[in-house]
């Protein structure tokens, strides 16, 4: 049996605030668990005034501690910008709290040429992403092994470690992933299709076991507009299609639209085309139709988990669609 997990945006819905947002996704959080979800986690979105997840780290220590046995993880950090060792320190500190439940999702996204700029001013060198991988596994794994920190130990010092998952399309994230033996995200909510199996099917040959992975893992990923009928999901996904169009056009939108914002918005030549792209990166549909796509994609991947991104106008709508699909699934 397929895992389903759930990626949580935490989107700032039309007329709210990314206060009720937060609060919002802790119910949501809370509300998975309960239905049989196998892993939650929450991303890192920077400048995007419509989300408001921006430091998963602190978010995952929040919805935690606000659940007791579902899997809680990011979505992902994007190392790049960050000091190895102070990211191992953060996730040894959520597994020191609540051990055996703590997922480390790891991206290389820039988050645009501005953020890029902001969260690495003045720094003169970078490490490579593939030394970045594997100064933080050494970091948690305890590795004494050669290396030019070798005797740095990341506190505090504990029994578990969290599971690493390393986030991508394709490219070199699949083979960071193989080498280092982490498991493996594909994120078809940005590239469908494609030459996704054989990117899958090239990190399964070539993974290495670990002391984190000792088997390739992979999970995919997808937005998901369910409704109860075929009808209400369509309407769902005028909001959602609304949405992606502004963020795809450089637009920043303030807030996740309503349907009747959706509705009243004319489009662009150019803005159709987005949304017929669009459309092929999401589900969309009623619990059995929505069911069905993911069994297809799980077997085009050949996946053994999917994560589904509930990207529905409404904190209602957003808890009613994971219990349909939670039925649905009999998780």
């Amino acid at each position: 049996m397929v895992l389903v997990n759930i990626l949580d945006y935490a989107l700032i819905d039309e007329g709210s605030n990314a206060s009720e947002a937060l609060k919002h996704t802790t119910e949501l959080a809370k509300h998975a668990e309960k239905l049989g979800y196998h892993r939650y986690w929450v991303p890192e979105q920077h400048h995007a005034i419509s989300i408001a997840s921006s430091a998963p780290e602190m978010l995952m220590m929040h919805l935690a501690a606000a659940t007791k046995t579902i899997r809680i993880g990011s979505g992902g950090v994007m190392l790049p910008h960050y000091s190895p060792y102070k990211i191992a320190e953060n996730f040894r500190m959520l597994e020191a709290l609540h051990p055996n439940r703590i997922d480390f999702g790891i991206g290389n996204s820039t988050g645009g040429r501005i953020v890029n700029n902001v969260l690495n001013e003045e720094k003169e060198e970078r490490l490579t992403y593939e030394q970045q991988v594997k100064d933080v596994q050494k970091y948690l794994a305890d590795d004494t092994e050669e290396h030019r920190f070798k005797e740095l130990i990341a506190t505090p010092v504990i029994k578990t470690r969290p599971e690493i998952w390393m986030l991508g399309a394709g490219g070199k994230s699949t083979k960071i992933a193989s080498e280092n033996g982490t498991a493996y995200t594909y994120a078809h909510f940005i590239k469908p299709f494609d030459v996704g199996a054989e990117i899958i099917a090239t990190y399964r040959k070539n993974f290495k076991p670990s002391l984190f992975h000792d088997k390739p893992t992979v999970a995919i990923s997808v937005f998901v507009i369910i409704g109860k009928t075929k009808e209400e999901a369509e309407e769902f996904a005028k909001a959602f299609e609304l949405w992606m169009a502004s963020l795809e056009t450089a637009k920043n939108p303030p807030y996740f639209p309503s349907v009747d914002t959706a509705k009243r918005r004319k489009y662009t030549t150019f803005e159709k085309q987005k949304i017929t792209h669009i459309r092929k990166r999401a589900i969309i549909g009623n619990p059995p139709h929505v069911r069905e796509e993911i069994l297809k994609l799980v077997e085009f991947y050949q996946a053994d988990e999917v994560t589904i991104i509930p990207n529905i106008p409404g904190s209602a709508n957003r808890m009613r669609g994971i219990k349909l699909l939670a039925e649905e699934f009999k998780l």
